[in-house]
Protein backbone atom coordinates (compact mmCIF):
# COMPACT_ATOMS: atom_id res chain seq x y z
CA UNK A 1 0.00 0.00 0.00
CA UNK A 2 1.37 3.44 -0.94
CA UNK A 3 0.24 6.94 -0.03
CA UNK A 4 1.55 10.34 -1.08
CA UNK A 5 4.36 11.46 -0.74
CA UNK A 6 5.66 8.06 -1.88
CA UNK A 7 5.47 6.27 1.47
CA UNK A 8 5.00 2.53 1.07
CA UNK A 9 4.45 -0.07 3.75
CA UNK A 10 5.64 -3.60 3.06
CA UNK A 11 6.09 -6.37 5.64
CA UNK A 12 6.93 -4.01 8.49
CA UNK A 13 9.09 -1.80 6.30
CA UNK A 14 8.35 1.82 5.45
CA UNK A 15 9.85 3.27 2.28
CA UNK A 16 10.19 7.04 2.16
CA UNK A 17 11.34 8.99 -0.88
CA UNK A 18 13.78 11.82 -0.17
CA UNK A 19 15.03 14.56 -2.48
CA UNK A 20 18.77 14.46 -3.01
CA UNK A 21 20.87 17.27 -4.42
CA UNK A 22 24.03 16.49 -6.39
CA UNK A 23 26.27 19.40 -7.34
CA UNK A 24 29.73 19.65 -8.89
CA UNK A 25 32.33 21.00 -6.49
CA UNK A 26 35.54 22.96 -6.91
CA UNK A 27 37.66 19.76 -6.96
CA UNK A 28 35.91 18.34 -10.03
CA UNK A 29 34.02 15.79 -7.93
CA UNK A 30 30.35 15.78 -6.91
CA UNK A 31 28.83 16.73 -3.56
CA UNK A 32 25.53 15.04 -2.63
CA UNK A 33 23.20 15.83 0.27
CA UNK A 34 19.66 15.29 1.53
CA UNK A 35 17.90 18.50 2.64
CA UNK A 36 15.46 16.61 4.89
CA UNK A 37 18.29 14.78 6.70
CA UNK A 38 20.31 17.60 8.22
CA UNK A 39 24.02 16.81 8.01
CA UNK A 40 23.63 13.87 5.61
CA UNK A 41 26.31 14.64 3.00
CA UNK A 42 28.77 12.68 0.88
CA UNK A 43 30.66 12.93 -2.40
CA UNK A 44 31.75 10.89 -5.39
CA UNK A 45 34.10 11.01 -8.35
CA UNK A 46 31.06 10.88 -10.66
CA UNK A 47 27.35 11.66 -10.37
CA UNK A 48 26.57 7.93 -10.25
CA UNK A 49 29.11 7.36 -7.47
CA UNK A 50 27.75 10.34 -5.49
CA UNK A 51 24.21 8.93 -5.84
CA UNK A 52 25.36 5.47 -4.70
CA UNK A 53 27.22 7.00 -1.76
CA UNK A 54 24.28 9.18 -0.68
CA UNK A 55 21.95 6.14 -0.64
CA UNK A 56 24.40 4.42 1.72
CA UNK A 57 24.75 7.59 3.83
CA UNK A 58 20.95 7.89 4.05
CA UNK A 59 20.60 4.29 5.23
CA UNK A 60 23.26 4.74 7.91
CA UNK A 61 21.83 8.11 8.99
CA UNK A 62 18.30 6.70 9.39
CA UNK A 63 19.57 3.52 11.08
CA UNK A 64 21.43 5.69 13.60
CA UNK A 65 18.32 7.79 14.27
CA UNK A 66 16.25 4.63 14.76
CA UNK A 67 18.85 3.19 17.17
CA UNK A 68 18.73 6.43 19.18
CA UNK A 69 14.93 6.32 19.32
CA UNK A 70 14.57 9.49 17.26
CA UNK A 71 11.71 10.12 14.83
CA UNK A 72 12.59 9.55 11.19
CA UNK A 73 11.90 12.78 9.27
CA UNK A 74 9.96 12.79 6.04
CA UNK A 75 10.76 15.12 3.18
CA UNK A 76 8.23 17.96 3.34
CA UNK A 77 10.26 20.34 1.18
CA UNK A 78 9.29 21.85 -2.12
CA UNK A 79 11.62 21.89 -5.10
CA UNK A 80 11.14 24.77 -7.52
CA UNK A 81 13.08 26.38 -10.33
CA UNK A 82 12.81 30.08 -11.12
CA UNK A 83 14.07 31.85 -14.23
CA UNK A 84 14.97 35.52 -14.09
CA UNK A 85 16.17 37.90 -16.79
CA UNK A 86 19.70 39.22 -16.33
CA UNK A 87 21.05 42.07 -18.44
CA UNK A 88 24.16 41.22 -20.42
CA UNK A 89 27.40 42.78 -19.24
CA UNK A 90 28.40 45.87 -21.17
CA UNK A 91 31.53 45.56 -23.25
CA UNK A 92 33.70 48.68 -23.57
CA UNK A 93 36.06 49.04 -26.47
Amino acid sequence: MCIWPIICYNEGMKNITYRIIVEPDEKGTYHAYVPALRGCHTWGESIDEARKNIREAMSLYIESMRDLGEDIPEDAGLESFETIAVQNQKVYA
